[in-house]
């Protein structure tokens, strides 16, 4: 479970008489970055926003908002740590929704607060990105009941360490984003629990080790699980309760409603290792919702320049099938980079999907070493360049953190404007690790 901040809610008058945080009956719910057609006290013709603030009162929440994020940011680790040991001796009942090691979550409420800060005054894209997140909230066992003993904490984490910033001020701004932003969250959740499952069930059905450190994982779950090629989601183990990882799935969409996963043990990684080492046909995972965007639009006629590193390829491979399926077949490039020859585990799979579609092309690329075959040797965007132009391409990048932002700059430099660059979230990605 994750901790929230964000833009626009209740008036402080509201939350006097609901009590901080208080779940707001449905309708009151504000969206961020609307505007509210009555509501508020306007001074000299100002029009009120959906929390009942004046432009100049939202101006001043989001500069008293971003200096306590900033002077947060001098002490991060400390800040999650008491956070964390305020929630757990004030509320213990909230222990068992947590994992037993707390160090990547402790990371993920950091990264989620500078999240919302930075979109805090872009509404929709706020909007989405707490709607999904309270959706994804599902699996932890997360209800509305918890949002007040979360926000009370968050409170008081803030006062203890962002001292200069903090004032009665401050304060009222907080309470209104996170009241808002809470909300936004539980109409997620309680929106999505009327179709979908807080998790599915996904029993191994098939386990083939591709390499000492790399597994091909196929799932069949307990229930119908839809997504799109290039979505990923978390997966939980029975061999380490509570702790989720991102995983992206491999193939499109499949008519038996087969899932697959390409997974690559890290040092450390508990569930990365116990999916490569440990899982066995019989085995019984869990599974998250399906997230993320970097999906094709099948409107559209522009080729497809995908770059996958490692096992980023999976989501790649699954773009392509999915364009093969679709019918509306278009010019995709395939560029697959790995650091030796040896690393290219799933190769034949995309040559074969090559020779069977004569829009796609296949290009191995390795950084070190000889490479085998027709593979390139050297480094992945120089491989990129040399070949093209791009420049009226969709890009699409998915592997390790390093490589999608060398691989954005890349493509930007060709002549990809960046709404037309798709690829995992980076955020995500550094969480996986393990």
């Amino acid at each position: 479970m994750t901790t929230m901040s964000g833009n626009d809610g209740p008036s402080v008058d509201d939350i006097g008489e609901r009590g901080w945080f208080t779940p707001a009956p449905r309708e009151a719910a504000p969206a961020p970055g609307t505007a509210a057609p009555h509501g508020g006290r306007p001074e000299d013709g100002a029009q009120p926003d959906a929390a009942g603030r004046t432009d100049a009162v939202a101006h001043s929440d989001t500069e008293l908002i971003r200096a306590t994020m900033a002077e947060l940011e001098q002490t991060p680790d400390a800040a999650v740590a008491y956070f964390y040991a305020l929630l757990f001796v004030q509320y213990p009942h909230l222990r068992e929704l947590f994992p037993a090691s707390m160090d990547t979550q402790r990371d993920r409420l950091f990264r989620a607060l500078l999240n919302a800060v930075r979109l805090y005054d872009d509404g929709p894209r706020l909007t989405a990105f707490l709607a999904e997140l309270g959706r994804g909230h599902r699996k932890y066992g997360t209800q509305a009941a918890h949002y007040p003993a979360i926000g009370e904490c968050l409170m008081a984490t803030l006062a203890q360490y962002a001292p200069q910033s903090w004032g009665p001020r401050t304060e009222a701004a907080w309470v209104r984003a996170y009241t808002a932003i809470s909300q936004i969250m539980i109409d997620a959740a309680a929106e999505d629990s009327l179709h979908a499952p807080a998790w599915w069930q996904a029993e191994v059905v098939a386990h083939e080790r591709r390499t000492p450190d790399i597994a091909v994982i196929t799932v069949r779950t307990d229930q119908p699980y839809p997504f799109r090629a290039g979505q990923y989601t978390a997966v939980e183990t029975p061999w380490w309760p509570r702790v989720w990882r991102n995983y992206s799935f491999a193939s499109a969409p499949r008519p038996d409603g087969l899932l697959t996963f390409h997974v690559r043990a890290v040092p450390a990684g508990w569930v990365s290792t116990a999916l490569v080492q440990r899982a066995r046909p019989g085995d019984v995972l869990r599974l998250g919702p399906p997230t993320g965007s970097m999906t094709v639009d099948h409107d559209a006629g522009s080729g497809l320049l995908c770059l996958g590193g490692g096992t980023g390829i999976a989501p790649i491979k699954a773009l392509v099938e999915d364009v093969a399926r679709h019918g509306k077949h278009r010019p995709v490039e395939v560029f697959y980079g790995a650091r030796r020859g040896e690393d290219l585990y799933d190769l034949d799979t995309l040559l074969g999907l090559a020779r069977s579609h004569d829009w796609l092309a296949v290009r191995p690329v390795v950084a070190a070493g000889s490479a085998t075959g027709d593979a390139l040797t050297g480094r992945l965007p120089d491989a990129v360049r040399a070949h093209g132009p791009w420049s009226a391409w969709d890009g699409y990048l998915s592997g390790p953190p390093g490589m999608i932002r060398s691989g954005v700059r890349t493509l930007v430099g060709l002549g990809i404007p960046t709404h037309r660059i798709r690829h995992d979230s980076l955020e995500e990605l550094v969480a996986t690790g393990a």
